[in-house]
């Protein structure tokens, strides 16, 4: 099997550009709505898109869009006020951190809360990638006990 290339500094994984991409499309359906069907399609549009993890971006997307509600209750006890006083970007993230925390045990916990700060911090407010990690590490305490207990 030959040597993966390592990542160069600056350059995205397609995993990333994936999550980047799924952000972009929940931050739409926070403001505007929409189907899953036509945020994707517009996405696929985009010049990131050929670059992305597609299947993966696919997933999160439609994972995320298909189960609002749910992960919306799984969020809530964890924060402060009510999810809607956020803003869009940090719901998106949070909901897209939940969704890979929930689905994606593949995915180490810690890789996931580093992913939604990552994106936090690009994307969100000032201090908001604070708020999500604080956020998804009490959540991850309780979806990812298993594994978390594992590691002390």
């Amino acid at each position: 099997m030959p040597a993966k290339e390592p990542i160069k500094p600056g350059r995205k994984t397609r995993r990333r550009l994936a999550r980047e991409l799924a952000l972009q499309g929940l931050y739409q359906w926070c403001v505007a709505g929409g189907t899953a069907e036509a945020i994707e399609a517009q996405l696929h549009e985009t010049r990131e898109f050929p670059k992305t993890d597609e299947k993966y971006f696919s997933g999160l997307l439609r994972g995320v869009l298909a189960n609002v509600p749910t992960l919306e209750e799984q969020i809530q006890p964890y924060l402060d006020r009510p999810l809607k006083e956020l803003s869009p970007v940090e719901i998106s993230i949070l909901l897209l951190g939940t969704h890979e925390l929930k689905s994606h045990p593949e995915i180490p916990y810690r890789a996931v809360i580093n992913e939604a700060v990552e994106l936090a911090k690009s994307y969100g407010g000032t201090h908001g990638h604070r708020y999500v990690n604080g956020v998804l590490d009490k959540l991850a305490a309780k979806l990812r006990a298993i594994e978390i207990n594992a590691r002390i």
